[in-house]
């Protein structure tokens, strides 16, 4: 009986709130749901995020708010790649985690279990961020409906300690068709009103009161944001000056500017430089 009752579905359990402020929420081989600490924290800055400093004023404040027991929206955050969207929202929890913020990653496939994570940690006094990181959807994936669900639209209201943080490169989180906009184009086999195909895509990303977005860096930004990654790591100011050609080259290989680009070729040339 003990080994069939193990194959069985469990309920989700607690795990020590003490061990981190951020977990991460997975489904095991068996398919059971399990909070697991997060042992290693990202220990980025809010000040360590150059150039978006828009961004950083607005989800400063909202999550400020949230903390303090004061009306605040679920953010998503879109655009482009490696501009810092998920870097932002780390930084927010490093800013907040003394004041009783945590956050809980969770992949876009188990989103099926957040009406379950939402009841597990609606009664703990600490604020909970259920972050999403590159979210986006396929057509008739089940993970889109429960979100939809808990951001707005059930008969439970939502749950004042439960924020939901969403990064994408897609502005309305679903594949869109130039077909769905071709809304007077009627068709012997075409939908009756094929203009509420649109609605309904732009219906889940509406149920997040703040939208951020983000931009490519030029080259001057992403220049400035290769300086200030050489400066954190030591680098000396004769040295920056002439590793400017490097890094445009580093970009234009790479295909692009941004911050991730720009981290990562200052990590490159700080380790080559350690061994000359």
């Amino acid at each position: 009986m003990e080994r069939v009752e193990a194959s069985l579905p469990q309920p989700l359990q607690a795990p020590d709130w003490t061990e981190s402020v951020a977990f991460r929420y997975r489904r095991t081989r068996s398919g059971r749901g399990v909070l697991s600490a997060v042992k290693h924290v990202a220990s980025i800055q809010l000040r360590d995020l150059c150039d978006i400093d828009q961004q950083k004023d607005k989800i400063f404040r909202n999550t400020e708010q949230f903390v303090r027991g004061a009306p605040a929206n679920n953010v998503l955050l879109t655009g482009a790649r490696g501009t810092g969207k998920s870097s932002l929202v780390r930084a927010c929890l490093q800013a907040f985690a003394d004041q009783g913020l945590r956050l809980i990653e969770m992949d876009k496939h188990d989103l099926v279990d957040l009406p379950d994570l939402v009841d597990l940690i609606a009664d703990r006094p600490e604020k909970f961020i259920i972050f999403c990181d590159d979210l986006s959807f396929e057509e008739g994936e089940s993970g889109y409906k429960a979100l939809k669900s808990v951001l707005d639209g059930s008969i439970a209201a939502a749950s004042p300690n439960v924020l939901i943080y969403a990064t994408s490169n897609r502005r309305h989180l679903l594949p869109e068709y130039m077909s769905e906009n071709l809304t007077y184009t009627h068709t012997p086999e075409g939908e009756v009103h094929p203009g509420e195909v649109v609605e309904e895509k732009v219906s889940l990303s509406e149920r997040f009161g703040l939208w951020l977005s983000f931009y490519p860096f030029s080259q001057e930004e992403y220049w400035r944001i290769v300086q200030y990654w050489l400066t954190h790591m030591g680098v000396s100011a004769e040295r920056i000056a002439a590793c400017r050609p490097q890094a445009l080259l580093w970009a234009l290989e790479r295909g692009a500017r941004s911050g991730r680009v720009a981290y990562q070729f200052a990590r490159d040339f700080t380790g080559r430089q350690a061994h000359e």
